[in-house]
């Protein structure tokens, strides 16, 4: 039984929608905040508490029809009801669609209802069919039979059902009922590419570095000796002024200040030659100009004019091209797919622009569902928060979660940026659990501070074996009265499977609240670095034991130069 059908435009205005029964939240907004928006509109269905949701495209006029249902109905007319329900709203109300001069009211109740029973009764029909058992004489059982084998053969044997694509001739054969039914008089109605690795050439090959040879004597050179000794003042950590900050950083590799902020310098990109280029496409479709050159002439004055309308045999070549190429820039093959399939459902039935191909109209729908998707969802611009929060006379907490031997480094990192940004800063260890946490990050105070003359950076730590969630407020209360503007929460790392840490982690955000959750991954564990990013915010949800839980507000990605060339070079 249907529950819901609604009609909008994607600018999110609703035409037209009918409810059969009383909705208790909200599938269709859920549908567009986690699957539309998100670009993932190629996926087939979506679930949201009790309801599974259906929709299609008429991207000719921007228009999306919904279907909503309980999960645990199996409707299987709901795609047929989609396509028929789409054609026909299209050509009764094209006209009142693209007027945009005043609003319209649509009056569709009593066409759904009959598409409706017509489908719906139709569906019942079939499944009284297939409910009835086959004679034995229909089965395999009869031909495996000395009878059978003589009588039968292998095309009289019923083949079991299938669910085919909705064709245009049954859409139209649905509208045609429907006409009669009211009365009235009817109208007439890619490239395969390996998803594997890319080939690469041999002269792109590292190079294998030499080993050096260990030494597996137990002798130790004296001036080793000496490079080891930490004894005496050697290893007084406190004291900086033995620092030299020349050796501490690169200036070559440092930002510069612009317009009085400290911009970090950007990572250099090759000037490589695209591989996504109009010449590829223009070679996949050479034989089907030689084929129809007639229709080839009529289409290329149909896009000068700009009304060439795109079909799913026009995007299958550019798409295919488009999907290797995103495989071949480190992107998972899943996700070219779902991001392909996503551009091609938004496209089907739109038409070009005026002296645009379809080359280019795929690569600018393609940038526009990254942009869409990659948009954080809050402020990024920090600064611009850690003056607001200075207004309200408190520090400007920041917590930094991931796995093991990732958080102290990139949040000393991230100190260095706020130093050169003239703010003062304090630490908080609260990695209580390995040893030598809070001596690393006593050697990272102690260089920042000697990186500049006005470098205010502390340490605020308890030791080993304490509540780190204790420990983050006491740091906090410690900022607020000596106005530290910054505070950078350092936490142990953890494993995405550890239930017992996980808690702990829930409790210190849930109990000190920081302004930005930052999880810490590294590039090198590929896809693995999308589950501990959900686990992780998972656990901060089922864990913290708020109505409305904290999540991970953003993610740094580190030691990219460990995976390949193609990553950060392009």
């Amino acid at each position: 039984m249907l529950d819901f059908f609604t009609i909008l435009t994607k600018g999110g205005i609703v035409l037209w929608s009918k409810s059969f029964t009383r909705i208790t939240s909200s599938p269709v907004n859920s549908l567009i905040g986690d699957v539309l928006i998100e670009e993932r509109a190629g996926e087939n269905s979506y679930t949201k508490d009790s309801y599974s949701l259906k929709w299609t495209f008429a991207n000719e006029l921007d228009l999306i029809f919904v279907a909503a249902y309980q999960k645990i109905l199996q409707l299987a007319y709901i795609e047929e009801l989609l396509a028929t329900v789409k054609k026909f709203f299209c050509d009764k109300f094209a006209n009142f669609i693209k007027d945009s001069g005043k609003l319209h009211k649509f009056d569709f109740d009593e066409d759904f209802g009959a598409i409706l029973n017509k489908i719906e009764e139709k569906d019942s029909k079939s499944h009284e069919k297939l409910s009835k058992p086959r004679p034995f004489e229909k089965t395999k059982k009869f031909k495996e039979t000395a009878e059978g084998s003589k009588k039968l053969s292998v095309s009289d044997i019923s083949k079991p059902p299938t669910n085919p694509i909705i064709s245009e001739d049954e859409i139209a054969r649905n509208i045609e009922e429907l006409h009669r039914y009211n009365g009235k008089r009817g109208r007439g109605g890619r490239k395969q590419s390996g998803t594997g690795r890319p080939n690469v050439s041999s002269d792109e090959k590292k190079q294998a570095r030499k080993k050096t040879m260990r030494v597996w004597d137990d002798k130790v050179s004296k001036a080793e000796m000496e490079s080891l000794d930490y004894s005496g003042d050697k290893g007084d950590s406190d004291k900086s002024s033995s620092v030299d900050p020349q050796n501490l950083v690169d200036q070559n590799q440092l930002g510069q200040f612009q317009d009085g902020y400290y911009e970090v310098q950007d990572i250099g990109q090759d000037d490589d030659e695209d591989e996504f280029e109009e010449d590829d496409y223009n070679e996949t479709n050479d034989t089907s100009v030689e084929n129809n050159s007639g229709s080839s002439i009529l289409s290329f004055f149909k896009s000068i004019t700009g009304q060439k309308e795109i079909t799913e045999q026009d995007l299958v070549p550019v798409l295919a091209k488009m999907k290797e190429h995103l495989i071949k820039k480190n992107v998972a093959a899943d996700i070219a797919a779902h991001l392909c399939d996503s551009v091609a459902r938004n496209l089907v039935g739109q038409k070009t622009g005026s002296f645009k191909s379809i080359q280019s109209t795929v690569k600018q729908s393609m940038e526009m569902s990254l942009k869409r998707i990659l948009t954080p969802k809050t402020s990024v611009d920090l600064l611009r928060d850690i003056a607001q929060a200075q207004s309200d006379s408190r520090p400007y907490t920041i917590c930094f979660i991931g796995v093991n031997d990732l958080t102290s480094t990139n949040l000393s990192k991230t100190c260095f940026w706020l130093l050169q940004n003239g703010l003062k800063v304090l630490i908080a260890a609260c990695d209580t659990f390995r040893s030598g946490a809070v001596e690393q990050l006593r050697v990272h105070v102690r260089n920042l501070n000697a990186l500049g003359q006005n470098s205010n950076v502390e340490l605020y730590e308890r030791g080993y074996g304490k509540d780190a969630a204790g420990i983050a407020k006491d740091a906090i209360n410690y900022a607020k009265i000596n106005k530290f503007e910054v505070v950078l929460i350092d936490t142990a790392g953890r494993m995405q499977d550890n239930e017992p840490l996980m808690r702990a982690l829930a409790k210190l955000v849930s109990v000190n609240n920081p302004d930005k959750i930052i999880f810490v991954g590294e590039a090198l564990v590929g896809n693995e670095a999308v589950d501990q990013l959900t686990k992780f915010n998972q656990a901060l949800k089922d864990f913290s034991g708020l109505q409305n839980p904290r999540h991970i507000d953003g993610m740094i990605l580190t030691k990219f130069d460990t995976v390949d060339d193609k990553v950060w070079r392009k």
